[in-house]
C-alpha cells in the first residue's frame, strides 16, 4: 500500500478553513502529492433539507446519526480510492471530522448514536493522523468574523453570534482532545501566518524537513482562576536514550480517568531544521520501552491546562515532584515580533524563550 496521510480541518465558525483547504491543495500538489478533500457533510444536509436547531428529538437524532454515517462512508470510500494511487503518495483532508459532531449534542446522545452505528470515540480519533483546529475569528479577530461567505452559518455577526461562535469553538477543541496530534492554529494580525502554519504542521505529519522555532515560554505566577473551559490534564514524561544528535521520548497523558500514549522522536537535519514525528502507542508497547529509560534523566510530571485567549492559545504547566513550584506559560504560534496576548491572570515572572535550560530535556537531567 502506499502512503496514505489522513487529517482533518477543524475549527469553530469563520475559522478560515475554506482558503486552507485550497492552499492545501495548491502547495502539495506541487510538491508530488494526490490530495483528496472531503466536503463538510453538515453543510451538505443544511442545503438538503436538515434543521440541525430543530427542537424535534427524533428528527435531530437520525439527521445526527445519518451525518456520522455518510462521513465516515465518504471517507472509507476515498480512502479506497488513495489505496490505487499507487505511483505516488496521498493526503486526504477532511473539512471537519466525525469527532466535530460530537460538540454539538449531550455526551449520553452522542454515546447511544455511536453505539448504533458500531464505533466509539476512542475509534472514531484513531481514524485520523492529526487535527488541525483553527481558531475562530470570533475570539480575537472580531474584525474578520463574517458571515458573508457561509450562507449556511447559525452563528450571526452580532454579540450573541459571536459567544455562540467562541463557545463552539472551545466545544470541538475538547470533542479533539485526546487526539496524539492535535494541533490548535492562532488567529493572527496577517492572515497568511495562520495558512503557512496549516501547511507547516501537514508538512511536520508528513515527515517533511521543518526550520527550528523557538517556543514562546514564560515562567508565570498564577493569581486568579483559569477560564472555567480550560483543558486539564496530567502528564507523565520519560526520555529514552537515543543516538547523538536525535531526541526520543514517551508521554503518558490522561484526562477524566482516559488515557493516551505517545512515542516522539526528534531528529536534528542541520543547524536550522528537524524532523519531528509523533506516533501512538498502546500501554503494552509503553511499558515496554519504559526499559529503555535514559537513566541519566528523570521522569517528568505536570499539570497541563490548555486554553484559547483572544485568539491565542496557551498551554500552562504547573511541574510536579522535584520541580514543585515551576510553573510554565507556553505559546504556540506566534510570529515572531507578533504580541503574546498576556491573559490578566496569570503574571509574568520571567521570558525564558529560547533557554535551553527550561526546555523539558533539559529540566530532566539527573
Amino acid at each position: 500500500m502506499n502512503n496514505i496521510t489522513k487529517i482533518v480541518l477543524t475549527g469553530g465558525p469563520c475559522a478560515g478553513k475554506t482558503t486552507a483547504l485550497v492552499r492545501v491543495i495548491e502547495h502539495f500538489s506541487s510538491l508530488g502529492f494526490k490530495v483528496f478533500t472531503i466536503p463538510e457533510v453538515p453543510t451538505l444536509f443544511t442545503q438538503a433539507g436538515m434543521d440541525y436547531l430543530t427542537q424535534n428529538k427524533g428528527f435531530f437524532y437520525q439527521g445526527e446519526k445519518a451525518t456520522l454515517e455518510i462521513q465516515l462512508a465518504l471517507e472509507d470510500k476515498f480512502l479506497r480510492m488513495a489505496q490505487e494511487c499507487t505511483e505516488q503518495p496521498c493526503i486526504i483532508v477532511c473539512d471537519r471530522g466525525t469527532m466535530d459532531i460530537s460538540a454539538y449534542m449531550t455526551p449520553d446522545m452522542w454515546a447511544d448514536l455511536t453505539r448504533a452505528v458500531g464505533t466509539s470515540t476512542a475509534e472514531l480519533r484513531q481514524r485520523y493522523d492529526a487535527v488541525l483546529h483553527l481558531v475562530s475569528a470570533a475570539d480575537g479577530a472580531e474584525q474578520y468574523y463574517t458571515t458573508a461567505n457561509n450562507a449556511q452559518r447559525l452563528e450571526q455577526m452580532n454579540e450573541e453570534g459571536l459567544r455562540i461562535a467562541r463557545s463552539l469553538d472551545k466545544k470541538v477543541i475538547r470533542a479533539w482532545t485526546g487526539h496524539p496530534h492535535l494541533r490548535v492554529i492562532n488567529n493572527h494580525d496577517n492572515f497568511d501566518q495562520k495558512m503557512n502554519r496549516v501547511l507547516k504542521e501537514i508538512s511536520a505529519v508528513l515527515g517533511l524537513a521543518q526550520p527550528i522555532e523557538e517556543e514562546r515560554k514564560y515562567i508565570v505566577e498564577v493569581t486568579g482562576p483559569l477560564p472555567d473551559d480550560c483543558t486539564e490534564s496530567d502528564i507523565t514524561q520519560t526520555y529514552l536514550t537515543a543516538e547523538q544528535g536525535s531526541e526520543a521520548r514517551l508521554r503518558k497523558r490522561g484526562w477524566q480517568g482516559k488515557y493516551v500514549y505517545v512515542h516522539t522522536s526528534k531528529k536534528r537535519m542541520s543547524d536550522t531544521e528537524e524532523v519531528v514525528t509523533d506516533r501512538q502507542i498502546n500501554l503494552s508497547l509503553y511499558e515496554m520501552m519504559l526499559g529503555l529509560a535514559d537513566p541519566m534523566r528523570h521522569t517528568i510530571t505536570k499539570h497541563r491546562q490548555s486554553f484559547i485567549w483572544q485568539g491565542q492559545y496557551f498551554e500552562v504547566d504547573t511541574y510536579k515532584d522535584r520541580l514543585d513550584g515551576l510553573v510554565i506559560l507556553e505559546t504556540k504560534g506566534i510570529a515572531e515580533g507578533e504580541p503574546v496576548k498576556f491573559p490578566p491572570f496569570l503574571q509574568v515572572k520571567e521570558d525564558i524563550t529560547g533557554r535551553k535550560e527550561y526546555y523539558n530535556y533539559y529540566l530532566a537531567c539527573r
